[in-house]
């Protein structure tokens, strides 16, 4: 009996060696999932755009994707939107209209690896990469027209640009405590905090945002648990605003009423 047991010790140790392995060297597989398109691909967007390419260094080329608001005369100022983990600008370009119906335009940028952007993904390279457009969008607008929206992994990003930088508002919707707890959630047996190469710690960062902050956030995300994400609540200052939407989850937040209701709200003051 004691040599069966110690036989399942034995293959249980080899296994949580096997699988730690594993997260560590494919946590950039498992955490992150662009697609990437030919350079002189031409994209089919729905809607008007200008396509710009800011070359970084000899590996590096930044895409960006401007898209005009309704009446370019009137622009109110411009969203810096910061996307997800997955796909690329393509995936998240039908959500510019929230924002170009409201007469603001849409700036999106797609990291290293994602659609036409080349160079080195790492964390500090999005902090730098996203330092870079904002700088753009100050030749042409003032902070106060300014808006950092950041989805899902771009939350933590628009985060760290807006404790750095002025801005009218900063938008996060789905955003999590930091990448090492949510990381803790889905592993927790292993020790997370010394294995990712990525943080991403909003809870740093939020204190530091002097621009009033939006979070939104679903009550039934499968993705970055509710739970995570209301460890921000305490962080918001006085005006700040944590608005769950009830049944929500981490990609439909936009079928909602009231998230659809509310972001206008904030898009016309």
């Amino acid at each position: 009996m004691k040599k069966k047991i110690f036989r399942w010790v034995k293959v249980l140790v080899l296994l949580y060696g096997i699988i730690g392995i594993a997260i560590y060297y494919l946590q950039d597989k498992l955490l992150f999932h662009p697609v990437a398109v030919d350079r002189q691909m031409k994209y089919d967007l729905g809607q008007p755009y200008t396509e710009v390419n800011l070359p970084y260094n000899k590996e590096t080329n930044l895409n960006v994707i401007e898209f005009k608001a309704e009446n370019t005369d009137t622009a109110k100022g411009v969203v810096l939107y910061f996307h997800g983990n997955k796909d690329n600008i393509t995936h998240y370009a039908p959500y510019a209209a929230d924002f170009t119906h409201k007469g603001y335009e849409v700036w999106m940028l797609d990291y290293p690896g994602f659609g036409k952007s080349t160079g080195k993904f790492s964390e500090e390279n999005l902090y730098k990469y996203a330092l870079i457009v904002y700088k753009l969008a100050r030749s042409r607008w003032s902070p106060n027209q300014i808006v950092l929206y950041g989805k899902s992994l771009g939350t933590g990003v628009a985060a760290q640009l807006a404790s750095v930088r002025d801005c009218r508002r900063l938008i996060l919707e789905c955003p999590y405590y930091s990448m090492t707890s949510l990381a803790r959630h889905y592993a927790f047996i292993y020790p997370v905090g010394s294995m990712l190469h990525y943080r991403f710690p909003t809870y740093e960062y939020l204190p530091a945002v002097t621009a009033p902050i939006t979070i939104f956030h679903g009550s039934s995300d499968g993705i970055v648990p509710y739970s995570n994400a209301s460890r921000l609540k305490p962080l918001l200052k006085t005006g700040d605003e944590f608005i769950t939407i009830d049944a929500g989850g981490h990609n439909d937040l936009h079928d909602h009423p009231e998230f659809t209701r509310h972001l206008g709200e904030i898009l016309s003051h």
